[in-house]
């Protein structure tokens, strides 16, 4: 027994061995076949993707070579309209799809749906166009015109999208020739740009990164989608006009005229024993929405607050987008570190910001209709102490000169010394003033500093070809009107030598009291600043403020009508200053 059980236990190890590498050899077999099978399949997958992608990249350079030859390009009766760089961007890609991440064209989408954010239509980016021909590429997979038209689409929509959002648009030196703000990509090549934004890992957050992140555009943003929420359900009524509604007043159209302030949130809701009382919270509501619309804040609605009181909510959705327009425009030349003054023409304010923080703001007078004080920007340099006025030809020519043919006592009324070329004084009585009315002047008529300069006692010196500049102004009084279009062109502040101390910026040498007593010594002295600081001169009908309300102002110079109008027009593409030359869109 002992001698058979070592040759029992050989023979059980040996049978299970041979029974348990049966079913392996068999699996081994099995795992093979399979292997082979799958790597047949796959090479046959990768072989129709490589015949595949070389059919879309032939379907692509005829596109480009379409662009390049003709300057034009129609994909569902989509006019491309970026005709050199899409054939650049293709061209460096050596003509392969861009688009073959579903995710990128998800979030595409996404974007372009939420274009109505930022006033902006998500037609001009080809929404329904793309979503149409995606849907038809995915079931024709083997139609590669189909894939190689959507691969464009999308890089043109993408496009679209980044530009608007960096420079706006429309090109608002179409709309003003003085427009001088940067429209540049800030040295990033177009092209690299577009390849790094669709293979980003969020195209959302890459695109977002170019609108404006300043908090005024951003507010703006906010108002929009605020007032369209007001829209959605009805908007406001209209007040009825007559006589002019006055506090301690009961009338039917309190009643109308308190619902309407409760809806623009001028007035809080609540109950109220007699909604047709004008009481005083109706009071300080009509004052609240008078201080917001540019007007004299007497809580009395009389002519002017029952027109501003009935403009349709859609008007003022369109002031709104104006002003986004406008913010997509110039906020990319703002830097919230620099420090840099804003002056905002159809507001009558001045403001200093300091670290995107406002340090000081005036009141501001600002040109007359018919003299436009110009938007543009430049650098402030330095500031001038008890300053001297030389006229400036168009008011010597249009104010000056048929006043003192007039009146040959103007002249010493107002101060004014006439030099020649050289610098020296001429008598005013040698001149024949009357010759002069259609022809050259030939003389300087200057102002002496003082208290009646037309420079007040201090200007601010951004140099610039429209000599305009900011100043004070012995008009003291006109800053108390609600309205201040009164000067020739340049802007008069209130509170001048506060700006001074700020934008100087030394406590020991230049602080307020050292100003007032250089000032006071009357002698005419250039500060320099230590370094420039940024002047740009805007213009803005709406104005979103920190606690959600809207400042609206009169359009004084006509100028959103045009805006809105581009707006609401097809787009048409227009080159940024300093782009390469292939990105340009002239054949």
């Amino acid at each position: 027994m002992a001698f058979w059980r070592p040759i029992r236990a050989t023979y059980y190890t040996t049978n299970f061995a041979r029974r348990a590498a049966e079913p392996a050899a068999k699996h081994s077999m099995r795992f093979r076949t399979l292997l082979v099978t799958l790597v047949l399949l796959l090479l046959r997958s990768l072989g129709q993707s490589v015949g595949q992608s070389s059919d879309v990249r032939e379907q692509l350079r005829m596109r480009v070579e379409q662009l390049r030859e003709e300057n034009r390009l129609s994909i569902e009766g989509a006019a491309i309209a970026a005709t050199r760089l899409i054939p650049e961007f293709y061209e460096r890609r050596g003509f392969q799809p861009a688009w073959t991440e579903p995710r990128a064209v998800d979030e595409l989408l996404q974007l372009i749906s939420r274009m109505d954010s930022e006033g902006l239509d998500p037609e001009d980016y080809y929404v329904r166009a793309i979503q149409s021909l995606r849907a038809r590429a995915s079931r024709q997979k083997e139609d590669y015109r189909l894939q190689a038209d959507l691969d464009v689409l999308l890089t043109e929509s993408l496009i679209r999208l980044g530009y608007h959002l960096s420079f706006g648009k429309l090109d608002p030196h179409d709309l003003d020739p003085n427009w001088n703000f940067s429209r540049n990509l800030r040295g990033k090549d177009p092209a690299e740009t577009l390849e790094a934004a669709i293979h980003a890992a969020s195209l959302i957050r890459f695109v977002e990164d170019f609108a404006p992140q300043l908090k005024a555009y951003q507010r703006l943003k906010s108002a929009l989608a605020a007032y369209r929420e007001i829209a959605a359900k009805g908007g406001w009524p209209m007040v009825v006009g007559g006589e002019t509604l006055k506090p301690g007043a009961r009338a039917t159209p309190v009643a109308v005229l308190r619902k309407r302030l409760q809806i623009s949130g001028d007035l809080s809701q609540g109950s109220v024993p007699d909604l047709e009382l004008y009481d005083n919270d109706l009071e300080q509501a009509v004052k609240r929405f008078q201080a917001r619309h540019g007007l004299d804040p007497d809580g009395r609605v009389g002519r002017q607050t029952l027109e501003e009181l009935n403009i349709p909510i859609g008007a003022r959705i369109d002031q709104i987008r104006v002003n986004l327009e406008r913010g997509r425009w110039l906020f990319g030349d703002i830097r919230a570190q620099d420090d840099f003054i804003i002056a905002d023409i159809a507001g009558f304010r001045v403001y200093f910001f300091r670290a995107n923080q406002v340090a000081w703001d005036s009141r501001a007078q600002v040109g007359r209709p018919y003299r436009k004080t110009p938007v543009f920007k430049a650098q402030m340099k330095y500031l001038v102490l008890n300053p001297t006025w030389t006229v400036p030809p168009t008011i010597l020519a249009r104010d000056i000169l048929p006043k003192v043919a007039k009146n040959p006592a103007y002249l010493a009324e107002r101060k004014l010394e006439v030099l020649d070329g050289n610098g020296k004084p001429v008598d005013p009585k040698s001149i024949d003033w009357s010759a002069y009315a259609s022809r050259r002047f030939p003389y300087v008529l200057r102002q002496s500093p003082g208290r009646d300069n037309a420079l007040g006692r201090i200007k601010f010196m951004f140099p610039n070809p429209h000599a305009v500049y900011l100043h004070d102004t012995p008009s003291k009084e006109l800053f108390d009107r609600t309205e201040r279009a009164f000067s020739s062109g340049c802007i008069r502040i209130d509170d001048p030598l506060r700006l001074a101390e700020l934008l100087l910026d030394d406590q020991h040498q230049w602080n307020r009291e050292a100003i007032e007593r250089a000032i006071e010594s009357g002698k005419t002295q250039t500060v320099l600043l230590s370094k420039p600081v940024a002047v740009l001169l805007l213009y803005w009908t709406a104005e979103a403020l920190e606690g959600g309300s809207v400042r609206f102002r009169k359009d004084i110079y006509g100028r959103d009508w045009q805006i809105l109008q581009g707006l609401n027009s097809p787009f048409r593409f227009k080159v940024p200053t300093g782009m390469p030359e292939w990105y340009r869109t002239a054949p």
